[in-house]
């Protein structure tokens, strides 16, 4: 159940994307139509978000109501949905120095719409419909290049990056506060099927790792650029290199 401050929250976070869409309409009248098709014509942040995932995901006019209504069950079937991908949008304004607002984020980064889509596809699969679960991780896929299958765990406040070349596989566990750059692969090592990585609370990872295998990345974790993950990272520490090493430990624990 949806708790009274989760809704004062959700409906605080609208507003708000709504007053930007009216500036920017205002500002640029070319844009404006494009504002008030994605937001303004909406009633509530749950329909533009259930709207905006089929448009980005749906090459046709079929393939558009189908995705929409897919995230619209998903999100009236799991209300804190909405509230985690609220979260993640206002994680991308407080840890990218380069934005100022909620509109661009939800609008043109198709890491956010990435994301969602994933909560959504996760919906179907723990609801057993998993056709629908991997077709909409497959449109994911080749639309946006993020591919992060529907049996994986993902927090909030996740922000991906870039997000081009990214994979995540089935059971792996990413915590909140996480950020993900491009072209990261995460997922189970060869020798050991059945185990995945679990990703703590606030991890950064760099473009370009490699994580495999039934191994944890503590919290606050840093994965450097390039680095290969093939074994635990303590929280706080930094790994770098291929193999990793560790690097910062003793800073990060005396500082804790």
């Amino acid at each position: 159940m949806r708790t009274e401050t989760a809704i004062v929250a959700s409906d605080i976070l609208w507003q708000e994307i709504r007053g930007e869409a009216r500036r920017a309409a205002t500002a640029d009248p070319v844009f404006g139509k494009a504002v008030a098709d994605a937001i303004l014509a909406h009633d509530d942040f749950t329909a533009a978000l259930a709207d905006l995932i089929g448009r980005r995901l749906g090459g046709s006019a079929a393939d558009r109501e189908r995705f929409t209504t897919f995230s619209r069950d998903a999100f009236r079937g799991q209300p804190d949905l909405v509230e985690a991908a609220g979260r993640d949008l206002r994680a991308i304004v407080l840890r990218d120095p380069a934005i100022a607002g909620l509109l661009p984020p939800l609008l043109h980064f198709k890491g956010y719409v990435a994301l969602q889509s994933w909560r959504v596809s996760h919906w179907l699969w723990r609801h057993d419909h998993r056709d629908a679960a991997l077709l909409l991780q497959n449109e994911a896929s080749n639309v946006l290049q993020v591919s992060i299958h529907p049996a994986a765990s993902l927090g909030s406040s996740v922000y991906l990056d870039h997000a081009t070349g990214i994979v995540i596989g089935a059971n792996v566990v990413i915590g909140d506060e996480v950020t993900i750059l491009q072209n990261v692969s995460i997922g189970r090592h060869g020798d050991r099927p059945m185990r995945s990585p679990r990703i703590g609370r606030g991890v950064f990872i760099g473009s370009g790792a490699t994580i495999l295998g039934d191994i944890e990345i503590g919290d606050f974790a840093k994965i450097g650029a390039g680095t290969v993950v093939t074994g635990d990272v303590p929280g706080g520490c930094t790994a770098i290199g291929n193999p990793a090493r560790l690097t910062n430990c003793l800073a990060a624990a005396s500082s804790a």
